[in-house]
């Protein structure tokens, strides 16, 4: 896929990314590594408005766009702010995610279903870009941002396990449903990153954590990035897999 930078007659013609939760963390990495690859960057977020506007007023032409991945509807409006404000989107990257620390007996239903809805909502967003933007197009990248946790398993974080678990047999399963399209379908699997929610681990936590890391660092956010980066504007043979991006931690 090619990424032009250039305007013609005063119309931004670069290719759109639109990055699901890009106000924070691995997210807002995924932003700046993507506009500095000439993307203009609609960055999707629910609660962190300050933060993303923040980011999207420092990268040229990118812009916010609010909604809760819980509802269809709102959704539905992403889609049509988008449509009307830019017209395109080539590349999606479903990082977005929730996670409530619970074991399996005392955790709630309504977690359980707060945690579990972004699922659905990656489902239904996918849906409606490829539907309305990439088959249009005759092209796209579809970039989903799971977990080492999916395959390793982590105590206290069932739900949150079951859904990164579930973003990679989405991508491989969509991956073959594209097949002959040029959709390419992949995912990033990160493992422990320096971020907001593993700075509030707990200092043994933490030390516990490095102990199975072969390079004996957690990683950043922008090592992530760079992966999708790369998905994005190149990787042009690579589909429907699991790019680990954890340090030694786990080889799939």
């Amino acid at each position: 896929m090619t990424t032009p930078s250039a305007e013609a007659n005063g119309n931004d013609e670069r290719p759109v990314a639109l990055v699901t939760g890009g106000g924070t963390g691995i997210g807002s990495a995924c932003c700046r590594a993507l506009a500095a690859e000439g993307f203009r960057v609609a960055l999707h977020y629910r609660s962190s408005e300050e933060s993303a506007s923040k980011l999207a007023a420092e990268l040229d032409g990118a812009f916010t766009v609010k909604a809760d991945l819980g509802s269809t509807e709102s959704i539905d409006a992403l889609v049509r702010e988008i449509k009307g404000s830019a017209g395109r989107v080539d590349v999606l990257v479903n990082n977005a995610g929730y996670n409530v620390n619970a074991p399996v007996l005392t955790m709630k239903l309504d977690d359980y279903d707060a945690v579990t809805s972004v699922a659905r909502g990656t489902w239904y967003l996918t849906k409606m870009i490829v539907r309305r933007f990439m088959f249009r197009a005759g092209t796209g990248r579809i970039i989903n941002i799971s977990s080492v946790v999916g395959h390793t398993g982590n105590p206290g974080q069932i739900p949150y396990t079951m859904v990164k678990a579930a973003l990679d047999a989405f991508t491989k399963s969509l991956a073959q449903e594209l097949a002959g399209k040029e959709i390419l379908v992949n995912s990033v699997a990160p493992g422990f990153i320096d971020t907001e929610m593993t700075e509030e681990l707990p200092e043994e936590v933490r030390a516990s954590i490095l102990e199975r890391i072969p390079q004996q660092r957690l990683g950043r956010p922008d090592e992530v990035a760079d992966v999708v980066a790369f998905l994005a504007t190149r990787g042009s043979y690579v589909n429907g897999t699991v790019l680990h991006v954890n340090g030694g931690m786990f080889g799939g």
